[in-house]
């Protein structure tokens, strides 16, 4: 940076919009992977759903929510 006034505003204008710039390009990235999660959530929940109904077909079978993971 020079020492000229007018050149160091023209500078931190250069700056400023470069920081703009990242900062729409990163609410762009947040904004999908909100869509992604929620897209993910709903499918989980639909699985979820789908899983529950096969267990209760299921005579006898003890409610997903309630056995133990494989691995006890």
């Amino acid at each position: 940076m020079s020492t000229n006034p007018t050149s160091r505003i023209d500078d931190l204008e250069i700056q400023l919009a470069h920081m703009a710039r990242t900062v729409d390009e990163l609410n762009e990235v947040v904004t999908a992977q909100a869509e992604t999660i929620a897209r993910m959530e709903r499918r989980i929940a639909l699985l979820v759903e789908r899983a529950a109904a096969q267990e209760a077909d299921t005579p006898g079978s003890i409610p997903l929510a309630d056995q133990k993971p494989p691995h006890w």
